[in-house]
């Protein structure tokens, strides 16, 4: 997809707050730190839109840019390691919870899992109750290029493994540093899109 316009339009902390315009939305989904904001630049060819950080959890609110003035990227917060309050983890998953199960406007999810690690608890949660939703997802295992061309399919054997009992097969590698799985993963939001 050629990128003409991206724009950070609002950080969202309460569903009262979502754009109203009708636009589809592609929600991004994982653990803290699992590289949602790089993943996001990368796709747009941006360097800094999504603000990216060493710091696990920098992400705390719905995130929206709009893409070609046509429709959302939406990067949630991350999930996991983030040092915040019990309290402040409930809100957030409040927040992502109401924004996935109540929101028409949502044409699919792109959930993260880091290839280094494979899937956690958390995450295999996430992907079933995504499952439940029949939300349409996809599954992207990023910071592949940390990984030898062997590992990268041993990996994506052992993700698959894990998550065979889902209705999601397809399960992409990716990596911000070297595009890989760009174009795949490009492919998969259009069809989104186009639903």
């Amino acid at each position: 997809m050629r990128i003409t316009d991206a724009t950070f339009v609002r950080s969202v902390a309460d569903a009262k707050q979502l754009p109203r315009d009708g636009l589809p939305q592609i929600a991004f989904s994982g653990r803290s730190n699992v590289g949602k904001s790089s993943l996001i630049n990368a796709l747009l060819n941006r360097r800094k839109l999504a603000q990216t950080s060493g710091t696990p959890g920098k992400t705390r609110l719905l995130n929206f840019y709009l893409i070609n003035k046509a429709f959302y990227f939406v990067d949630l917060p991350g999930y996991g390691f983030a040092k915040v309050s019990q309290a402040e983890r409930e809100q957030w998953r409040g927040l992502i919870e109401g924004y996935l199960k109540n929101n028409s406007a949502l044409a699919g999810v792109v959930a993260l899992i880091d290839s280094r690690i494979g899937t956690t608890e958390l995450d295999v949660q996430l992907l079933e109750w995504l499952s439940e939703l029949k939300l349409p997802a996809i599954i992207v295992a990023t910071k592949a290029d940390k990984l030898s061309h062997q590992q990268q399919i041993v990996q994506r054997r052992v993700i698959g493994n894990q998550l065979g009992h889902l209705s999601m097969h397809e399960i992409l590698l990716f990596s911000a540093n070297s595009d890989l799985g760009k174009t795949e993963l490009w492919g998969c939001i259009d069809r989104f899109l186009r639903k």
